[in-house]
C-alpha cells in the first residue's frame, strides 16, 4: 500500500476534480494498525472499507484466513473517527448458518462499522477455491434471514447486499453515474463509453511514461446499452429516479423502457415512492440472482483474460 504518497496523490486530485463525496480505501485487516490508520486520516481520506469476510474462525479457514484480530481492527477503524466505516461480509460460505452470518453481521455493527456490505460466496474461476459456495436455496434463506433481521434491528436496506445504520453516509464505488479510473485495472464511466485499465503494472507504467493512456478495453455504448447500465446499478441501490435517468442517459425512462416499468409494477416488482421506483423485496431477490450471473458471465470472464493478457484485442461477453 502506497501509504506515504497517499497524501499527495489525493492533493493532486483535489487540483483538478471538486471532490464531493469523500474519499474512500479499501483496506485488508493484516494493515489496519494505528501508524497506518493516522497516515490515512492525514491524507484526507473520509470512509474505509475493511475486507473482513466473516468473524467466524470456521468459516475464515474455508476462506483461507485465520481471523486474528479482526474484531480489534474494525474496533480500530471506528475509533479512529473515519466518516464511513464499511465491513464487508460474506455469505453462502460452506459450514455457515443463518446465525452464523447474522452473529457476524451483529457483531460488525457493535464494533463501530456505520454499514454492513454481504455478498454471496461466488466462486471465481481463477481463485483456485478448495470449497463452492453453498446452493442457490441455501443463498435465497440466508439472504431472507439477514434482510428481516437488519429491518428488525432498525438498519437501512441502502442495496440489495448492504445494510446502514439510518442517517449515516454510504460506502460505494461503482453505483456512480460516471467515474473516472486511475491505476492498474481501475475502470472508467463516462457519458458514452466504458473503459478498462490494463491489469498489467509493467505495461501501465510503459503506456503512461509514453503519454499514452493505459486503456486496454473500451465499450463504446449505444443509447440503450448507457441506459441500462444505470438501471442495473440503480437497481442494485433499490431506487431509480427517472429524473437522474434522463439526466445521465439523455433520454426520459418512459421512453425507452415504458412498457418493461409498467409491466414490473405490474408483476408487483416495482413501486412509485416520492417521485422514484422503487424496488420491492422480491425484486431485490431476482437482482441477486441476476447480479450472480452477471458477475459469472462478465467480470469472471473478463478479469480472466486481462489478467492473462496486458490489452487484449477484443472480448466477446
Amino acid at each position: 500500500m502506497m501509504i506515504d504518497d497517499l497524501g499527495d496523490i489525493i492533493d493532486k486530485l483535489r487540483k483538478y476534480f471538486i471532490i464531493s463525496g469523500g474519499v474512500g480505501i479499501e483496506l485488508h485487516p493484516n494493515d489496519i494498525n494505528r501508524v497506518n490508520l493516522d497516515k490515512l486520516k492525514a491524507a484526507g481520506v473520509t470512509m474505509v472499507s475493511v475486507g473482513i469476510q466473516s468473524f467466524d474462525r470456521l468459516c475464515l479457514g474455508k476462506l483461507g484466513r485465520d481471523g486474528e484480530g479482526y474484531g480489534q481492527n474494525v474496533q480500530s477503524v471506528a475509533e479512529a473517527g473515519f466518516d464511513v466505516v464499511d465491513v464487508d461480509l460474506i455469505f453462502a460460505i460452506p459450514g455457515q448458518t443463518d446465525e452464523m452470518l447474522i452473529h457476524d453481521v451483529d457483531t460488525a455493527f457493535s464494533l463501530g462499522a456505520t454499514q454492513v456490505s454481504t455478498y454471496p460466496f461466488i466462486d471465481f474461476t481463477f481463485a483456485d477455491n478448495r470449497y463452492r459456495p453453498l446452493p442457490e436455496k441455501d443463498k435465497k434463506r440466508m439472504l431472507k434471514a439477514l434482510v428481516d433481521h437488519c429491518r428488525s434491528a432498525g438498519k437501512d436496506r441502502t442495496s440489495v447486499w448492504t445494510f446502514a445504520e439510518l442517517g449515516t453516509e454510504r460506502y460505494s464505488s461503482v453505483t456512480r453515474d460516471n467515474f473516472l479510473g486511475f491505476g492498474a485495472s481501475a475502470a472508467t464511466l463516462l457519458r458514452d463509453s466504458f473503459k478498462m485499465n490494463t491489469f498489467s503494472i509493467e505495461g501501465y507504467i510503459e503506456r503512461v511514461d509514453s503519454e499514452q493512456l493505459p486503456t486496454s478495453l473500451t465499450l463504446n455504448f449505444t443509447k440503450r446499452q448507457r441506459a441500462s447500465y444505470f438501471l442495473f446499478w440503480n437497481a442494485y441501490l433499490m431506487s431509480i429516479s427517472p429524473d437522474k435517468f434522463e439526466t445521465t442517459v439523455g433520454a426520459p425512462l418512459s421512453k425507452l423502457f415504458g412498457l418493461e416499468i409498467w409491466i414490473l409494477e405490474r408483476l408487483g416488482l416495482l413501486y412509485r415512492e416520492n417521485g422514484q421506483y422503487r424496488l420491492t423485496d422480491r425484486a431485490a431477490y431476482w437482482y441477486h440472482n441476476i447480479e450472480q450471473a452477471y458477475t459469472t458471465a462478465y467480470i469472471d470472464k473478463m478479469w480472466n483474460i486481462c489478467r492473462k493478457t496486458a490489452f487484449p484485442e477484443e472480448i466477446a461477453l
